[in-house]
C-alpha cells in the first residue's frame, strides 16, 4: 500500500528543504542532491506511510545510503589515474584573462566544497555530515552505513579531524544552534512562507546585497523583519533551492535551474537571523 497523495505532499513540503540540504552536504552538487531527494520521495510514495513512525528519519536514512552510495561509486572514479592526471592538468593551466572563460560563482564554490569533500572516505562524508551537521544520533547512522554505532562514531571522529584543518576559527554561535536557525531559514524560502521567515528574523535584522555583473551598482539595503523577509522572498523563494554551505558554515547557496546566482552570510544571534549579506551574480539566473 502506497502512501496517500496528501501524506507525500506534506512531507515534500516539511522535510524536502531539509532532505536536499542533507544530500548536498555529502556529494556537493545541487543537481545529484535534488536527484537523491526526488528518489527518496519516490520510495516514499511507495510505502505505507502510516507504518513509518517519523518520516524525517526514515527519509534521512533513504537518502544517506542513496548518497553513500554515490559517494563510493564517485570516489572510484575519481582516483582512477586518469582523472587524477586530468584534475592535476586543470589546476597547472595558466590564469586566463579572457572575460567569456571567467571562472562563475557556482565553480568556485563547487571546487572549494569538492575539495573538502574529498578529504573524507565515503562512510567518513557520511557519518560526519549526518551526526555533526544535522544531528542524527550514531544508532540511526549505523542503519545508513551498514556499520556498528561504535565504527561510525569513529568514522566521524575521522571526518571532524581532517575537516577542521580546513576550518577557520569556530565564532560563538554553537553548531546546533547555526543548524535550527539555517534550516528554518530554507525552509521559509522554500515554501514561500512570509511569516515563518519573519520568524527567524531578528527585530533589528538589516539585510545588504551586492550585484556581480555591475561594480557601480551602490548595495541595495533592507531593514526590519518585514522588509527584509519580502525581499529574500523576491529571489529566494519557491524556484529557487537554498542549501548550507560546506559542512554547516553560516554560508547558504542559492540555485535556480541547478545553476548557482547567489551566496548570502547569514549573521546569527540569540537563536535568531540578526544580518544578512548577499552576493548575487544576475548572469547565472537566466
Amino acid at each position: 500500500m502506497s502512501g496517500s497523495t496528501g501524506d507525500i505532499a506534506e512531507a515534500w513540503r516539511h522535510h524536502r528543504p531539509y532532505l536536499v540540504n542533507l544530500a548536498y552536504q555529502m556529494l556537493g552538487d545541487i543537481g545529484d542532491a535534488e536527484d537523491v531527494a526526488q528518489e527518496a520521495f519516490l520510495r516514499l510514495s511507495r510505502t505505507d506511510v502510516n507504518t513509518i513512525d517519523d518520516v524525517r528519519a526514515w527519509l534521512t536514512v533513504v537518502a544517506g545510503r542513496l548518497c553513500l552510495d554515490q559517494a563510493r561509486s564517485a570516489r572510484a572514479r575519481y582516483e582512477r589515474p586518469g582523472d587524477i592526471e586530468a584534475a592535476a592538468d586543470a589546476v597547472n593551466q595558466p590564469v586566463r584573462l579572457d572575460p567569456a572563460d571567467r571562472v562563475t560563482l557556482d565553480d568556485e564554490v563547487r571546487t572549494a566544497l569538492l575539495e573538502v569533500l574529498r578529504r573524507l572516505s565515503p562512510g567518513e562524508r557520511v557519518s560526519f555530515v549526518l551526526h555533526d551537521v544535522f544531528g542524527v544520533p550514531f544508532d540511526a547512522i549505523a542503519e545508513t552505513v551498514g556499520r556498528p554505532a561504535g565504527t561510525c562514531r569513529q568514522l566521524a571522529r575521522r571526518a571532524r579531524a581532517k575537516f577542521a584543518l580546513t576550518q577557520p576559527k569556530p565564532g560563538e554561535v554553537t553548531a546546533a544552534e547555526h543548524q535550527l536557525v539555517t534550516e528554518k531559514f530554507i525552509t521559509a524560502c522554500a515554501n514561500g512562507d512570509l511569516q515563518a521567515l519573519v520568524a527567524v528574523l531578528d527585530p533589528t535584522v538589516w539585510g545588504v546585497g551586492t550585484v556581480l555583473a555591475d561594480p557601480a551598482l551602490p548595495p541595495q539595503i533592507n531593514h526590519g523583519p518585514h522588509d527584509v523577509a519580502v525581499n529574500l522572498l523576491r529571489y529566494l523563494g519557491p524556484g529557487a533551492t537554498v542549501v548550507s554551505g560546506p559542512a554547516g558554515q553560516p554560508v547558504l547557496l542559492a540555485f535556480a535551474e541547478r545553476r548557482l546566482f547567489a551566496v548570502v552570510v547569514l549573521t546569527i544571534g540569540e537563536h535568531l537571523v540578526t544580518k544578512i549579506e548577499a552576493t548575487a551574480d544576475p548572469s547565472a539566473r537566466v
